[in-house]
């Protein structure tokens, strides 16, 4: 698959809950850890400080548990990519199993007045780079 970006995260005692798992709002945590990890990897050549991005959606599907010290791989790629919106996709891997799956909305907004923002050609070669 073009265009996915990676990072690994070894869990940590602080992830894991009563359950003796990792927590499921920390994985919400690690989707914004990667989504602006993924934007400040993709902007370090060409920084587009007049923009922030906020979520407007999430759907997670938690298929498998993860645990005190496994290593995860995050994949994320961008997807359709329109008007205000962009949907962002994210895998949540130990080895090759499959743990979680995620799609987020997110919304561009104005830096300096918080209103959103239209998606323009210069954030669309960003966020899709030809192939």
């Amino acid at each position: 698959m073009d265009n996915v970006f990676t990072l690994t995260i070894t869990v940590s005692p602080d992830d894991i809950d009563n359950l003796q798992h990792v927590n499921n709002l920390v994985y919400v945590t690690w989707m914004d850890k990667i989504a602006t990890t993924h934007w400040a990897h993709l902007t370090k050549e060409n920084p587009l400080p007049q923009y922030v991005w906020v979520v407007m959606r999430h759907e997670i599907d938690y298929l498998k548990q993860a645990n005190l010290g496994d290593k995860i791989t995050v994949k994320t790629w961008v997807g359709e990519t329109k008007g205000i919106t962009s949907v962002r996709f994210m895998e949540f891997y130990k080895e090759d199993l499959l743990l979680v799956k995620a799609k987020t909305i997110w919304a561009m907004l104005d830096s300096k007045t918080f209103k959103p923002a239209r998606i323009r050609e210069n954030v669309l070669k960003v966020l899709q780079p030809p192939k």
